[in-house]
């Protein structure tokens, strides 16, 4: 029979045997926490780096801005077509009295650029007023182009119109606070695309931003293309002047004020977002 000696050194031993395992099992629960904390600090770390990415290869968001909104639209894509691929070479320029030019960087980096090469440049500029009809899918709308105004970027639009370059095209944005406007001019519908050339910046110091007036989008700069914006109602006090005005709408402004009536889908990060009500360019011509 054991003695209470040995009871008590089996009873040790026990207890040590114990103590071992319990230590092994936290070790082994210690090593697993840190193990998930560092799989979970990489995939934010690779999330915030997917992020960063996508934000930083945008296309040049050519749009006057208002307050942000979140990204919320689920409804089927609007009508785009595929830029052109542009190879490799050297950026063009014309030598006349507009200077259209296209920038290396830009063609680099953006993704939804047409080239549709570049419009004439003839000295001196012609100042003739066009009138445009804009036939969609909510209506007629008919314009007047201010040549004498912006003549580059009028003869830069008439130039687009030629090229059938807004035909079959969707207004990708529009906004119904603090600013009025719906944007269109964009063919790949994402508010970042057009021509692979850039147009100067015109009549600034005059510019009036009221209901009817059709102005260009731009990105910064002398960074004006082939978007442009038509102002719903009166946004004078709240766009600055940066914005070239090309003209005014002269007949349908009722049918882009009820499309930014309806409101947007809040996708645009600087305001705004595509129609709830979508606007589609079927053609765009100039009068004859």
């Amino acid at each position: 029979m054991p003695t209470n000696k040995q009871r008590r050194e089996a009873s040790r031993r026990h207890l040590e045997r114990q103590l071992q395992r319990r230590q092994e099992r936290e070790a082994r629960r210690k090593k697993a926490t840190l193990v998930t904390s560092i799989v979970a600090t990489l995939v934010l770390i690779g999330a915030v780096i997917a992020a960063v990415v996508v934000l930083g290869n945008g296309t040049d968001d050519k749009t006057p801005t208002a307050s942000d909104k979140t990204p919320t639209s689920t409804r089927s894509p609007l009508p785009s077509r595929s830029p052109s691929k542009i190879a490799s070479r050297v950026a063009k320029k014309t030598s006349g009295p507009c200077g259209y030019a296209e920038s290396a960087t830009t063609l680099k980096r953006n993704p939804n650029l047409f080239d549709v090469g570049l419009p004439p440049d003839p000295s001196p500029t012609p100042t003739s007023d066009s009138t445009v009809v804009i036939r969609t899918n909510r209506g007629d709308i008919s314009a007047v182009l201010d040549a004498k105004g912006a003549p580059c970027n009028v003869q830069s639009l008439t130039y687009l119109i030629g090229k059938k370059f807004y035909d079959n095209s969707a207004c990708a944005r529009s906004v119904n606070s603090g600013i009025y406007l719906v944007q269109c001019g964009d063919p790949s519908a994402t508010t970042g695309g057009g021509p692979t050339y850039n147009v100067k910046d015109e009549n600034l110091a005059t510019a009036k931003y009221t209901a009817g007036t059709i102005a260009m989008a731009n990105s910064g700069r002398n960074t004006n293309g082939s978007q442009f914006f038509l102002i719903t109602k009166d946004s004078s006090t709240t766009l600055g002047k940066k914005y070239t005005v090309v003209g005014h709408v002269t007949k349908g402004l009722s049918v882009l004020e009820k499309v930014a009536a309806a409101g947007d889908d809040g996708s645009n990060q600087a305001g705004g977002g595509r129609p709830n009500q979508d606007l589609i360019l079927k053609t765009v011509s100039l009068s004859k």
